[in-house]
Order: structure tokens, then C-alpha cells, then sequence
């Protein structure tokens, strides 16, 4: 399967944009471009139609005009990995979810850790609002995109919520 990719300026760096002829399968952080390699065959490719969208919507997310996306997700990982990921795209706009509280609604209560794990390595970031996983303490814990970035996305999320 070829993936086409493209590269977008954010306010949290330029993320790299993936996607395959199923949906979108990747947002990276500057520093995974590296796994790039985990997609066979990419291809940059400015123009294809579902790179163009989801940048849009993303640009629509960061300036608080956009509370849900809407794209077709293209998932690569194991069966209990999609299963997290199915879970963080439930988590509504502007609130949080503990590992725990995944994990109960997965039907896994007893993973907490391998929650984490599979929330670690969700593939389509910010989309798939892995940020919005926190502690159960309430404390923001690791972030792919760092926790800087990981506050500045949780606040993008309160103020939209206040302009409400």
C-alpha cells in the first residue's frame, strides 16, 4: 500500500501529515519522522485531496474554530492498540479521561499500563486526542509531542469551551 504525506507549519511544529487510500494514518511530531518507516513507500504529495482536508481542518482546530474532526482514520496497530485509539476519539472536546477510565471503557479495567503503552504509540495525534489522556492523579503525564504541547492543545480546548 503506498502512503502520500505532506508537511504542515502548526503552532506546535511542523507535523507531518500521512495518509493512505483508507483514511488518514499519521499526524507525527517533528521528532517521529523518523517513523516514517513504519509506512511503506510514502510519497509527499502537497495536493492529495485527504492531506489538503486535514490540514485544513487542523489549521481550523488550532485557531478554536473547530471542535470535532471529521476525516476517515486509517489505524495500523494491533487489535487491543485500535481499541484505545477507538476509545480516545469518544473523549468529547475540552475534557480529559484517566489511563483507568480507558481501560474500564475498553472492557480491559485491569491494563492500565498497556493503555498507556498503546496511548503512547497512537499514530494520528491530536485527531485522535491522545492529549486529552491525563493522570489519574489529574497531572499531565508523557506526550508524544511533548507536555508543553500537550498544555498549549488542552488550552486551545478550554478557551473554545469558554467562548461557548
Amino acid at each position: 500500500m503506498t502512503y502520500f504525506y505532506k508537511l504542515m507549519p502548526s503552532p506546535v511544529g511542523e507535523l507531518t501529515l500521512v495518509a493512505s487510500d483508507h483514511g488518514l494514518a499519521a499526524v507525527l511530531w517533528p521528532h517521529e519522522r523518523a517513523g516514517h518507516g513504519r509506512f511503506s513507500a510514502t510519497v509527499a504529495d502537497n495536493r492529495y485531496p485527504l492531506l489538503v482536508e486535514t490540514e485544513r481542518q487542523l489549521n481550523e482546530y488550532f485557531k478554536g474554530q473547530r471542535q470535532c474532526f471529521t476525516l476517515p482514520l486509517d489505524f495500523i496497530g494491533t487489535t487491543f492498540q485500535k481499541k484505545v485509539w477507538a476509545a480516545l476519539v469518544t473523549i468529547p472536546f475540552g475534557e480529559t479521561r484517566s489511563y483507568s477510565q480507558i481501560a474500564q471503557q475498553i472492557g480491559h479495567a485491569q491494563a492500565v499500563r498497556a493503555v498507556g503503552a498503546a496511548n503512547g504509540k497512537n499514530p494520528i495525534s491530536i485527531i485522535a486526542p491522545c492529549h486529552r489522556v491525563i493522570g489519574a492523579n489529574g497531572k499531565l503525564t508523557g506526550f508524544a509531542g511533548g507536555l508543553e504541547n500537550k498544555a498549549f492543545l488542552l488550552d486551545i480546548e478550554a478557551q473554545g469551551l469558554r467562548q461557548r
